[in-house]
């Protein structure tokens, strides 16, 4: 290829990753802009790669060259903006503990409805044994696998098995209080909220989520996941106890939905100052990204988290072990959410149920 026709691909490359940051900016909810929340860390690294390759093997001798590296540079710093928080140059969000009980240990994962491979999981969880433990995407054919597993070390539980990869299995060791499951933007997608009594006997909320992706096969738009985030976001700004809110959210913690969920619910995120812990897709070493989180309010440090191994799933589960320190919640409490945001999240309730409306 000559320089003349690798400067043009190189030029069109770079006007994609242009076109492909500036796509999220759009205010509109349809899949296929929405998408572009996704992909931050790899168009960061597209992007450099085109700019050192762009210096490197061409002489800059027209404006028009300025122009072009000048957008790119800008691109590549707007991307590495939103994924900064996740890496380790970052401050963390949620203090370390250095206490070595008032632990809480909190399981999940998403195991792929058509996953047959149940020993994987089953020898995990036994292996891992964590106090709450939270199965997305289980038919019944995966609530009977993981019953036989977990009935005799896990007194308390809520089962909500559904063969359309919306079911949802909480098995925990601390007693649950007051359980139920709510179908917050669908009757086909339930989410589990309890209380929790830890053995220190004081009381937290948990709040288990896995609304639906904007995709094509699934939702044209993304208005029911950021519906059903910022219910949640609301009831955990009014939880007279503490939160945390666990699941498989299918969105990334950057994105301007997550964002203003952690800014409404004033509640932490773990991963910040740590890394990403991608946990989707296991299937592809390259499109990666953090789809399954768990979100704390203040009273909550961190002991642990890690991303743990491949269950045949196409996402990876996550472990994180948590500590009950209600004493230094003001070392690392968020503002409370100005009159904007909690406009901005009543608003996607209500585009919401408009249009519902209108469907019926």
């Amino acid at each position: 290829m000559t320089n003349s026709k690798l400067k043009t691909v190189l030029t069109v490359f770079g006007f994609i990753a242009i076109l492909f940051t500036l796509l999220p900016f759009v205010a509109l909810d349809y899949w296929w802009i929405r998408m572009f929340d996704f992909p931050h860390l790899q168009l960061t690294f597209l992007t450099v790669s085109a700019i050192l390759f762009y210096i490197i093997k061409f002489d800059f001798k027209q404006w028009r060259d300025y122009l072009f590296m000048g957008l790119l540079m800008l691109c590549a710093g707007y991307q590495f903006s939103k994924i900064f928080p996740y890496t380790s140059f970052a401050p963390y969000e949620v203090l370390n503990s250095e206490k070595t009980d008032s632990k809480i240990s909190l399981f999940t994962a998403n195991v792929l409805q058509k996953n047959d491979k149940y020993g994987l999981l089953q020898t995990m969880s036994k292996k891992i044994d964590a106090e709450i433990m939270l199965f997305t995407e289980t038919d019944s054919k995966w609530m009977h696998a993981l019953d036989h597993n977990m009935t005799a070390s896990y007194k308390y539980n809520m089962k909500v098995p559904i063969d359309n990869t919306y079911g949802m299995l909480l098995y925990s060791k601390l007693e649950l209080i007051e359980p139920q499951v709510h179908y917050m933007v669908s009757d086909s997608v339930p989410s589990i909220h309890t209380k929790i009594k830890l053995t220190s006997n004081d009381t937290i909320q948990l709040y288990a989520i896995h609304p639906t992706p904007p995709m094509p096969q699934e939702n044209p738009t993304s208005s029911d996941r950021d519906a059903e985030m910022m219910m949640i976001a609301k009831l955990a700004l009014d939880s007279k106890y503490p939160v945390v809110v666990l699941g498989d959210f299918n969105d990334v913690a950057w994105s301007v939905t997550s964002k203003l969920f952690q800014n409404v619910s004033r509640l932490l995120d773990i991963r910040k100052g740590r890394g990403l812990y991608n946990t989707y897709n296991a299937d592809s070493y390259f499109m990666r990204w953090p789809l399954d989180h768990i979100f704390i309010s203040s009273e909550f440090k961190l002991t642990e988290v890690k991303r743990c191994d491949d269950i045949n799933s196409d996402h990876f589960p996550l472990l994180t072990i948590l500590s009950y320190e209600p004493e230094d919640r003001k070392l690392q409490q968020r503002p409370y959410p100005t009159k904007n945001e909690l406009k901005r999240a009543e608003d996607q309730i209500k585009k919401f149920k408009e249009e519902r409306l209108k469907q019926k």
